[in-house]
């Protein structure tokens, strides 16, 4: 519900910012503007440095999207009919706290802080608590509208990519839970993606897949290591996930040029409300490519999961069945 409200003022923010998907793809803000940008930890309300048009915003922590300037080798905002000091402060190269007017807000990354927290504590007992997802039975349902059609996506999706996080270890629990590196979906999803693809194809851009059908025992493994105030960002597994069943990818742009990933406003898997599919914050270019893949999407029938931009739902997928197939049982199939 919070989600949906965030998601809901972040909306008009974005419009008021001007920072929906247009034809081409704004300008990546100067580099020392860009390192400014980020959340800082202002006491009950984080304060969000953000960046539209080149020019950063501050908002939370007692600010309203209030526009900072340069004066001279320094940054300012007006308040209050005077002009109010921003330092931001630095170690190492890196900028770790931002002091205006006298107040001090330390930079912080709250996914990166959920994460460390799910990787040390569920680290060491992966072993128990995948033996004991793999031996739970996944929810009973009643039979599906539709038999199942997993097709392998590299052999549908013009120029697709992997990067399947969770056969490896940079995932947010830091140990590989696929065998094996596979991304698959329901044909009419993995066709729909397809023509997503040709769509994104004269933007100068390709799919990049982290993850599509997903085994339930995984999804299960995700919920046990994550903290309870962190569950939305999880599916519950008493219900079973879209993932389950073969109708949901999780999904960014890479450039064709270079195949580079781009830069959007959260990473991948970050359990933080830069996740939010409608967080006003990051920069003018990372919202313009969060909105462009919504936007395609959304065209052949997806719609985003609010809390995470990268997760995309396909239509009718309620009409398919909880699957727990290992990847290398897919993959042997040769589809």
């Amino acid at each position: 519900m919070i989600g949906r409200i965030l998601g809901a003022v972040a909306t008009a923010c974005l419009a008021l910012a001007g920072a929906t998907a247009g034809a081409q793809v704004p300008p990546p803000p100067a580099r020392p503007v860009a390192a400014l940008v980020g959340t800082y930890d202002g006491g009950s309300t984080p304060l969000d440095v953000r960046e539209r048009d080149g020019t950063l915003y501050l908002n939370g922590g007692g600010f309203q999207l209030e526009p900072v300037r340069r004066s001279g080798k320094s940054f300012v905002i007006s308040r209050d009919s005077r002009d109010r000091s921003l330092t931001f402060v630095r170690r190492h190269g890196a900028v770790t706290a931002v002091i205006v007017d006298g107040t001090s807000f330390q930079r912080r990354d709250y996914g990166g802080e959920v994460e460390a927290q799910i990787r040390t504590g569920g680290r060491s007992d992966i072993t128990a608590i995948r033996a004991r997802a793999r031996a739970i039975t996944p929810p009973a349902e009643a039979p599906p509208e539709r038999a199942e059609e997993l097709r392998n996506l590299e052999k549908i999706v013009p120029n697709v990519r992997l990067d399947i996080q969770y056969a490896k270890t940079n995932n947010f629990v830091g140990v590989p839970l696929y065998e094996k590196s596979g991304a698959f979906l329901q044909r009419p999803a993995a066709e729909a993606l397809a023509r997503v693809a040709s769509a994104l194809r004269p933007f100068g851009y390709g799919l990049l897949i982290h993850d599509g059908y997903r085994p339930w025992y995984v999804t299960r493994i995700f919920w046990d290591v994550t903290p309870d105030s962190s569950h939305v960002f999880v599916a519950d597994p008493a219900k079973g996930s879209r993932h389950n069943r073969g109708a949901a990818v999780d999904l960014t742009l890479y450039r064709l040029a270079d195949g580079k990933p781009v830069e959007m406003p959260s990473r991948y898997d970050e359990m933080s409300v830069r996740a939010y599919a409608d967080y006003p914050g990051g920069t003018t270019r990372q919202r313009w490519h969060r909105d462009l893949v919504r936007r395609e999407m959304e065209r052949q029938g997806f719609t985003v999961y609010p809390e995470e931009w990268w997760h995309f739902d396909y239509r009718d997928w309620q009409k398919y069945a909880i699957q727990n197939l290992s990847l290398p049982e897919l993959l042997t199939r040769r589809r």
